[in-house]
């Protein structure tokens, strides 16, 4: 989707926390790709829509003092959010460790509710956990 509402994605898209702490540059080629919600036990208390990049698409360009991580369970999956305003920004991925999940509604310009047809992801039974 390279575009949302009036916004168009850039290839190269800013995102930032509430406070402007935080600025990630997002390389986005083909715009937000598989937006989508979860329900695990985080997410569900966030309420963040969530799109992936690859690992390498995620530049810090400001506030990388005030980024904290959060872990918990498996401790696999690293939740970054700012110490600040407490927004999450990214995250790296438990059932993809080699890809950031984003919050959509961080990219600047987007109203992520302008979005239709958010699937849900089963976070509740966890890939991971499926394989035990």
């Amino acid at each position: 989707m390279k575009q949302v509402g009036p916004t168009r994605i850039n290839a190269k898209h800013t995102l930032t926390c509430h406070c402007g702490a935080v600025a990630l540059l997002l390389n986005l080629p083909d715009g937000i790709v598989n937006p989508r919600r979860c329900d695990c036990s985080i997410c569900r208390r966030k309420g963040a829509i969530v799109a992936s990049v690859s690992l390498d698409g995620i530049e810090i360009i400001k506030g990388a003092d005030v980024l904290k991580l959060y872990q918990f369970n498996t401790n696999t999956a690293r939740h970054y959010f700012c110490s600040i305003c407490g927004i999450y920004t990214h995250h790296q991925r438990r059932s993809n460790p080699n890809e950031y999940g984003y919050n959509v509604g961080c990219l600047e310009g987007v109203n992520p509710f302008e979005i239709p047809n958010i699937p849900l992801n089963d976070g509740v039974n966890h890939p991971a956990d499926r394989s035990k």
